[in-house]
């Protein structure tokens, strides 16, 4: 029933919203019969959804198969005969919300049809799908749409269009070139050491670069209109001016001129060079002989529409061609003999790619029922015939003849489009690879080889499942399908969407299944029988098995519970590399059942709805709430919709909280803080949240000052002194990549300086600075944070073993620690060593003053602490760094871009009176974690609280009237504007501009209420983090800050504070109140008076 790998193409749709992918899918199977002709274009067939029909977008990725009757270009060495292929199509979605949906569709496809838009060019969705496809190693055919828009909506000439279409390509090649150079240069850099494979490497540079260059005269760019059903290539256009003798020149030379700055002198017979400004008479090739016929087309329909008195709907936009001069008479139409369609029957006489010109077989019997008019009764019996009696479907009856836009694009897919075999070979063999084994053996080598030349006999099972669907049971043809008991109710199953790499996939037979994360040292595989179902859009039809090179749907697959699985017939497979993306979703709600005892349906409806959607992100708190974590408000809206009607059976509601915004908390510099004497000799207030609640209870926060705490162990058995500084995202980027990075120099000297890198400021410079702290660095992590140890503590000079009476280290009075200094009291146990380590403190992070320090050699008991120091603590003060690092004391969010620096230990130390010393006290992992993490939260609450929130970068399309309103908005919600451009040729303004994430809900309605329509709904994703330079707990303490704020006794709302209050009263943590009474003497009376 199915094919070999050698006649398949697995091909996915992919554009930026509302470019026009549904609507070439329609044209696509409409050449297949499954759909009427005059439907195509606006049915949308494969958004069987009822809500993407509501809102007119896909959200769902669907797959059909197409037969598709290929008639390749006549070689010099002979004739070439048509070739029967199967052609896997998937339609993607466009909008942003849904990109797993897209990603998992370019993984099942090896070629990728971009469309793009000619009036809006390339979109913000364009770039970011056009890396993603390159990623995943895709030969790409480029689809111009909407071309007829440059005529009816633009009222550009042929010649106007023509290089409007040449300017949008050069951008496409532009952005396609960048994009190589980026990869080529991250490859250079990687291959350094070595260039054996120099030569190979440049081999598959210029094929990448040959195929990610968009070429008409290549034939991988179509230019179509998807509403009117027409298409065509430059090869297909040679061929068939060549087979008309339009131009006597040989189709592979005329290519060579068709698309290019040549024009065409039909009295000498030469191609002459045509040049765009000047006084140049005619018009390129390309624009006569392409766009013209097409342009008389549209213009004679519209002139005979004229002629019967009807308004023209194709210049509904274009007032100069929309002239309606006749008079209206009662059941106007639209004949083959009015005043006008002479004109359309004399244009599609010439350059016409329809198969029965192009390519004329005896036996091509599926084009015999579109033959081209030829007179006039030809063209009323196809207008009669289709009952075409508007002008938009009297031109797709007309264009689809002339040239048909599904025979021009299959045709480039399987002309440019590699086969399955070709493709797992030669062009994708990174991506449609297994993970390496721990072991290597024959087998395993055997089965990769089997998947990498897609060999479908004799050869191992090998399926690769990327994504999980929920089928309604209406749309699956399966006589053996099991019965449904009474007590599930349930009218959906759950398909697994899977491409088979290698053998052939049976129903009814037995395979072993692999997770993402098997590694092959287990033997407990999982083991489970299939069934196998051919995706035919909404319907899914049983088949008894599937070859390699396929897409199918497999069921039973449910219970693994996992988002991605690899199947195979032996123990000895691996699962499939895959991508990863790393989709951040953006949007969090709590969900929970309005009935409590829909609890365990709510439960089970969430696992298949992660099942389901691999961006869907489904956790548990310990306070019991479940949290939906979605990649937009469409998605989220969406995947609630689905939860209710399709995951839990449709009889549960759900009530879900406020939208979640994950924030991150850092600090900010003192004012002085760059010079490290004056600063920790100067003496500051403290700061206002470590005197109020609920901030002021926590633990250890009297030892903390200025940013340094002083972490006492419980039971007073050690202390350890640390310090917080900011980290800036480029020092953090230094450290990550251990060199210097371009814009880093002033963030480095402020640390180099606040840290005291060198003794002398003279000599400090970003290299010395990057120096002092790569040779002091302990870890990093992935927030921005670092945990730096101090030369004196690495060295052991600020390690003190203190032997007191009572085992304890010295604890000053709270009065005494504001000092930042030596302690003047009387002589007790422990002082001497705590002034010893004040006075290490002094030196900073210089290390050659730490190394020139003669005087404080280490004593016995000194050299014992520092041992047990290294051996058994620094450990755990490691894993106290990254606890805290995961709650703030703020509002318990992570914490972000802040160093950490470990400056001294105190070990209390007993002597048994033989100078062995032990601590005196147990110091266990467990202790040092506690007091590491809470020395850090009570640091971090001694220095200027900030938060840093998510921004959010949105793209829209604007109207100069919606311009007002738009700024507007963003202005109220903190959003800033970065840049703004127009749209060649229309009156539209493409924004972007970033927006703080907690800022961006509703945001959407609001611009379409406010501009009343003129603005476009954004397209958020996920920008970068930015520090709201707020101080939260900020409050007026000069004369002039109370005259410009009020006498204010507590902190002001600031957006900071409330963002803070919001996030601690949603964790159920204690939270500041936000009403204070300031007169506590005035009270109301209970009694109203009258």
């Amino acid at each position: 029933m199915l094919p070999a790998p050698e006649s398949t193409r697995l091909v996915t749709i992919i554009a930026h919203v509302d470019h026009g992918k549904t609507t070439l899918a329609d044209n696509l199977i409409e050449s297949n019969g499954i759909i009427s002709e005059r439907l195509a274009g606006t049915l949308r067939y494969l958004d069987s959804d009822a809500e993407e029909q509501r809102r007119g977008i896909t959200m769902r990725a669907s797959a059909i198969g197409l037969r598709h009757v290929y008639n390749p270009p006549k070689m010099s060495s002979g004739s070439s005969f048509p070739q029967d292929m199967v052609v896997h199509m998937i339609d993607s979605p466009g909008h942003v919300d849904f990109a797993a949906e897209v990603t998992s569709s370019l993984l099942l496809c090896d070629s990728a049809i971009l469309v793009v838009d000619a009036v809006e060019g390339i979109c913000a969705r364009t770039h970011s799908l056009l890396r993603e496809a390159y990623l995943h190693q895709l030969v790409p055919v480029l689809v111009v749409n909407k071309v007829d828009r440059l005529c009816m909506d633009l009222g550009l000439d042929p010649s106007e269009a023509y290089v409007r279409i040449r300017e949008l390509i050069e951008s496409m090649n532009a952005v396609c070139a960048s994009m190589l150079n980026s990869d080529v240069n991250d490859d250079t850099m990687e291959a350094v050491d070595g260039d054996v494979n120099a030569n190979n490497d440049n081999d598959i540079d210029e094929k990448k670069a040959s195929l990610w260059n968009f070429d008409p005269i290549k034939g991988n760019v179509v230019f179509a209109s998807g509403l009117h059903g027409w298409g065509f290539t430059i090869p297909t256009l040679a061929r068939s001016l060549f087979k008309s003798k339009t131009i006597p020149m040989k189709p592979p030379l005329l290519r060579q001129y068709l698309f290019g700055d040549f024009k065409y002198n039909a009295e000498t017979g030469k191609v002459l060079k045509w040049k765009q400004s000047g006084n140049s008479s005619g018009e390129p090739m390309f624009a006569e002989y392409a766009l013209a016929p097409l342009w008389e087309i549209y213009e004679g329909v519209s002139q005979a529409a004229a002629s019967v008195g009807l308004k023209s709907e194709l210049f509904a936009h274009n007032s100069a061609q929309n002239g309606n001069t006749g008079k209206k008479t009662e059941n106007a139409k639209i004949l083959a003999s009015t005043s006008g369609m002479d004109r359309v029957l004399a244009a599609i006489q010439i350059g016409s790619t329809s198969p029965g010109v192009i390519s004329p077989q005896p036996n091509n019997s599926n084009h015999d029922d579109r033959p081209i008019p030829q007179t006039t009764d030809d063209m009323q019996r196809l207008i009669s015939r289709l009952g075409a009696s508007s002008e938009s479907s009297i031109v797709s009856a007309v264009l689809r003849r002339y040239r048909p836009l599904s025979v021009s694009v299959l045709d480039a897919v399987c002309e440019t489009g590699p086969s399955p075999a070709k493709a797992t070979l030669e062009l994708r063999p990174k991506v449609l690879a297994l993970q390496d084994p721990p072991h290597q053996n024959d087998d395993f080598d055997n089965m990769q080889q089997a998947v990498h030349q897609c060999n479908p006999e004799n050869a191992t099972v090998v399926a690769h499942v990327c994504k999980f669907a929920s089928i309604s049971r209406s749309a699956v043809t399966d006589p053996d399908l099991p019965s449904v008991s009474p007590d599930d109710q349930s009218s959906s199953i759950m398909m697994g969407i899977a491409r088979v790499l290698s053998g052939t996939l049976c129903t009814g037979d037995e395979y072993y299944m692999f997770g993402p994360r098997y590694n092959g040292s287990s033997d407990d595989v999982p083991k489970q029988k299939i069934r196998c179902y051919l995706l035919m859009g909404s319907s899914f039809v049983r088949v008894n098995s599937i070859p390699a090179g396929h897409i199918c749907a497999i069921y039973d697959l449910e219970k693994l519970q996992l988002k991605t699985v690899t199947l195979s017939n032996k123990k000895e497979c691996m699962p499939l590399r895959g991508f990863d993306f790393g989709l951040q979703p953006l949007v969090k709600v709590n969900v929970e059942p309005v009935n409590a005892s829909d609890t365990e349906t709510l439960e089970k409806g969430l696992l298949k709805l992660s099942l389901a959607d691999s961006s869907v992100e489904v956790t548990a708190t310990a306070k019991g709430e479940r949290i939906l974590a979605c990649l937009g408000e469409i998605h989220l809206e969406r995947s609630i919709l689905d939860l209710e009607t399709v995951y839990c059976d449709g009889n549960i509601k759900i009530r879900t909280s406020d939208p979640i915004t994950s924030f991150r908390e850092t600090t900010a510099w003192f004012p002085n803080e760059e010079d490290f004497d004056s600063f920790r000799n100067s003496k500051i207030p403290p700061l206002r949240q470590t005197i109020i609640p609920p901030y002021c209870d926590e633990e250890g926060l009297e030892h903390a000052y200025k940013g340094r705490c002083r972490a006492v162990i419980s039971g007073r058995g050690c202390a350890i002194t640390i310090r917080i500084v900011p980290l800036p995202r480029s020092v953090y980027e230094c450290l990550k990549s251990k060199k210097l990075i371009e814009g880093c120099e002033d963030d480095l000297m402020m640390l180099g300086k606040a840290l005291k890198c060198s003794n002398n400021e003279s000599t400090l410079t970003p290299q010395s600075a990057l120096t002092a702290l790569l040779g002091s660095l302990d870890d990093i992590d992935s927030n921005g944070n670092a945990l730096l140890e101090a030369p004196v503590l690495y060295e052991g000079r600020s390690v003190k073993a203190v032997c007191s009476t009572n085992g304890e280290v010295y604890i000053p009075p709270k009065e005494e620690i504001t000092k930042d200094g030596e302690d003047d009291s009387e002589n007790v146990d422990g002082l001497e060593e705590y002034n010893a380590v004040q006075e290490c403190l002094r030196t900073g992070m210089d290390k050659e003053v730490c190394d020139s320090d003669t005087n404080n050699a280490l004593n016995d008991a000194d050299a014992i602490a520092l041992d047990k120091w290294r051996q058994d603590m620094r450990g755990s003060a490691l894993a106290g760094f990254q606890l805290a690092m995961r709650a703030g004391p703020l509002c318990e969010e992570p914490v972000q871009g802040v160093a950490v620096i470990l400056e001294s230990v105190e070990i209390a130390m007993r002597d048994d009176g033989t100078k062995q010393f032990t601590p005196a006290k147990e110091l266990s992992g467990g202790m040092v974690v506690a007091a590491l993490r809470s020395g850090i939260r009570c640091a971090l609450l001694s220095r200027p609280a900030r938060i840093v929130e998510g921004h959010l970068k949105l793209t829209l399309h604007s109207s100069l009237a919606g311009l007002g309103s738009l700024h507007a908005v963003l202005s109220k919600r903190r959003g800033r504007v970065v840049t703004d451009s127009m749209v060649d040729g229309t009156d539209l303004i493409q924004v972007t501009a970033t927006i703080p994430q907690a800022e961006s809900f509703g945001l959407a309605p609001e611009l379409l209420k406010k501009s009343s329509g003129e603005v476009t709904a954004p397209e958020l994703v996920f920008s970068h983090w930015e520090v709201l330079e707020e101080d939260p707990f900020w409050v007026p303490t000069t004369e002039e800050e109370r005259e410009d704020h009020g006498d204010l006794t507590t902190a002001s709302d600031s957006d900071a504070l409330k963002y803070i209050r919001i996030v601690r009263s949603r964790k159920g943590l204690l939270v500041d109140s936000s009403k204070i009474v300031v007169a506590a003497e005035k009270q109301r009376t209970l009694s109203r008076k009258k």
